[in-house]
Formats: C-alpha cells, structure tokens, sequence
C-alpha cells in the first residue's frame, strides 16, 4: 500500500512539473480568436458529439452556440480573420440539457444546413434563405420518416456536396440509428437506412463517424444495455464506401442490413462496468485505416485510461494513451460530470512520419486542454502539449472538420463551461467562446 501511494504522489508530482513546462512553451506558437460570450451552465455548446460546432466554406469560417438566453447564434468570420459576424437567430433550445446541441454544416451551393435542441424530439431542421446566409427559413422535415423521437443529430459532408445526416431514433438503451442523405442537384432529401443499426428493443448503440480523404465513411460504436452508462460494452465498427448505402466490414465482407448485435464486427470486447464512454471519435490514415478514441478502465488499470483502438491493415490493436492516476466510476444516467473529457483523435502524416495527436481536458492537468502526441514508429512515448493556459471545466474538444479534412489546419471551439450530473446546471456566467488556432500539426 505504501509503495502504491508512493507511485501515486509521485505520478502527481511529475504531472505538475510537466504542466509548468508546456504551459509556459504553448502561449508563444498558438492563437485564441475571440468570438462572443455564450450559455455556460451546462456543457450543451462543448460537448464532443456535436458535428459540427465550426465549418469553413470557401474561406469562410461558420460557428453555432447558444447565448445567456438559450437561443441559437450563427457567427460567419473570413479565413485568418478576428471580426465576426455575429445573427442572434429566431430559434432557441432546452439549454438545460446538455444533449441538445447544435450541428451545422454547409453543403456544396454553400447554404447552411442547421438541427439543434433535441433529447426524443420531434425533429429540427432549417436551412439558410440563400448561400453563405445567416439567415435561417422555416423549420422543416427532412424525409417525413422517423422525425418524431430524434437525439444526436449529425452532419457529415461528402466530396461532391451531397450531405450525410445521422441520428437516434428512440432512446438510451432502446434505440436505432437513421440516416439520411441531401443530393445537391434535387435539392433534396432521402432515407438511406431508416434502421442501420439495431437496438432490436433491448440496446442502443451510442456511434462515432469519421468521413475521410477517400470518401470512405467510418462507423465505430459501443451497445449501451440500459440507461445505465455502467452497462456500455465492447466496440464494434463498419465502413461505407458508396456514401453510406452500403456497409462492409474491415476484412469486406458485406453486412446484412440492419446491423445488430449478432452479426457486428467487434473491434475490441470490453466488459460492462468497465468504465467505457460512449460517444467520442474517429480518424483514419492515408491508407482509410481506422483509429477510434475512446476511455475506459482495463483489467490492469488503476484508473480509467485514454485507449485508442485502430486496425493496421491486418488486425486489430490498441495504444494506451500516457499515465493516469485518478480514478472515478462512470455510473448513472443522463449527463455526468467527469474529471475527464471524452477524446478526440486525429492523424497526420508529414515527410514520412505518421503520427497520432488525441485531444482532451483532464482534471489531472487542473482541466486544461491538453494534446498527446505519438509517432507510431515509436508505441512508447506520448509527448504531453498543454493547449490552454486556464481550466475549461467541463468542456469537451469538437473541431473545424473541413478546415483538417481540406487543409490540415486544426480549429478548437474552446469554452468554459460547467455541468453537473444527471442534467443538472451550475452556476456560471457566460462565458468567452473562442476559437483556438493550432498550428503545426
């Protein structure tokens, strides 16, 4: 026992010398762009799943937040740009619950597409009056099908324009995945799967996608048996290389629709109670090799640790991401508050060297952002980067998906903001969002 706190002391020890030493090197190399104060009580506008909460078009750079008085703002800044122009819209949401985001996208003609504030609602959708508007028309459905319980709205883009949308028909532990597709020239939109992956009225299954450079569209996912986070088990993961309207396994053999628990690729089994999070990220390599980000506490572990799961053209493996010391139960129902953000993962691959980068807040790191870097030539050593110079709370990282697709520049949403377990809000006033510039990836 006391060689156990020994390492513990000292683990905390090493953690703080190094929090000194980045801190002091990041102020110089990056840039933090101010936006405008938003709603900060609860995590609503910094939660990980939101796709997105920044977009770049043709060189301009869009953000979605909810304000101090819970509605929907768009802001629309020029590429390198500090001055934003900000629209408080007609639209506002339950930012009590932290589930209901925003997401945006904008299509090929460069109208934005918008859905926001759902928790098992009925469906909400706009568009813009015309391309490159901050203006927003009339709600609106989509298909007319399976619009009535909707949670965890997403948008994805594809490279001729067309639009991908992905969401939860139904409930924690009960639920099925929806998607959706806009074509550019009919301007319109269709039902690709109303069931791609099935609960089968015992389970959900919480996902994360990762559309890449080859326009293949990645899905990874843990099957959640209650609404009891404790019961998230295992990953598992398909692929689609036609847009989403078929689906293949990572060996190519072709899933039968809708994918359930019986015939699903199980990338990694993990057991229930294992402090496994749902609802994190994906990246891909050169090659559309998966990587997927996610925490959980293995059979060795003295806490639950950052992991990322990834296939390297042959099998399955996984990479414990660093050190962690303290521990904490996942446990309970709706939103919890977590000394640890859920990951985000991403890859580069410059001059012949191949690196992965996983981003997240740790309460280790007195809940800054920080960056774990790690070339895969070297499975040993993470090199820690402090990202911000101050605690976000409980922020969750979400990122510019098409300024990294396109250009490899890397644009947080940074924003402090509180939350308490079990949807409940804290006392905070509003808060700075701003956009954090990284560069050098």
């Amino acid at each position: 026992m006391k060689h156990f706190m020994w390492k513990y002391i000292y683990g905390l020890i090493s953690l703080t010398v190094v929090t000194i030493l980045i801190s002091s090197k990041f102020a110089n190399e990056n840039r933090e762009i101010e936006v405008a104060y938003g709603w900060s009580k609860t995590s609503v506008n910094a939660v990980i799943f939101r796709q997105n909460s920044l977009v770049t078009h043709e060189g301009y750079q869009y953000i979605a937040y909810y304000d101090s008085t819970g509605y929907v703002n768009l802001g629309k800044r020029k590429t390198g740009s500090v001055k934003w122009d900000i629209h408080k819209t007609q639209y506002d949401g339950n930012v009590l619950d932290a589930h209901n985001t925003i997401s945006i996208m904008l299509d090929g003609d460069g109208y934005l597409h918008m859905s926001w504030d759902h928790h098992g609602h009925k469906l909400n959708y706009s568009r813009s009056l015309k391309p490159g508007s901050l203006e927003m028309g009339p709600k609106s459905g989509m298909t007319g099908k399976m619009e009535r319980n909707v949670t965890y709205p997403q948008f994805y883009k594809l490279s001729n324009g067309d639009l991908l949308f992905v969401y939860r028909d139904g409930s924690s532990g009960n639920g099925n995945i929806v998607l959706n597709q806009y074509d550019l020239k009919k301007k319109k939109w269709q039902q690709l799967h109303k069931n791609l992956i099935d609960g089968e009225g015992k389970r959900n299954a919480y996902w994360q996608n990762y559309l890449d450079k080859n326009d293949v569209l990645h899905m990874s996912w843990v099957w959640r048996e209650t609404g009891d986070v404790a019961t998230n088990h295992d990953m598992c993961y398909a692929r689609s290389l036609d847009g989403g309207k078929t689906w293949q396994k990572s060996d190519d053999q072709v899933y039968s629709i809708p994918v359930n628990a019986k015939n699903a690729e199980y990338a990694m089994k993990i057991p229930q109670k294992s402090d496994l999070i749902n609802q994190t990220s994906m990246t891909a390599d050169d090659n559309s090799n998966p990587y997927i980000a996610t925490y959980y506490q293995g059979e060795r572990d003295l806490a639950p640790h950052v992991y990322i799961i990834f296939h390297n053209g042959m099998v399955w493996d996984q990479l414990r991401v660093g050190q962690r010391t303290m521990n904490f139960d996942l446990s309970g129902g709706g939103t919890r508050s977590i000394p640890i953000s859920r990951p985000v993962v991403l890859h580069t691959s410059k001059s012949g060297v191949s690196k992965l980068h996983v981003i997240y807040r740790e309460e280790e790191y007195d809940d800054k952002a920080c960056m774990k870097t790690l070339e895969l030539e070297n499975t040993r050593d993470w090199k820690t980067t402090l990202l911000t110079d101050t605690g976000l709370d409980r922020w969750e990282p979400s990122f510019d998906t098409e300024l990294w697709k396109k250009k490899g520049i890397l644009n947080l949403y940074i924003q402090k903001v509180g939350q308490g377990s079990g949807e409940k809000a804290v006392q905070m006033p509003p808060t700075m969002i701003r956009i954090l510039e990284i560069d050098g990836l």
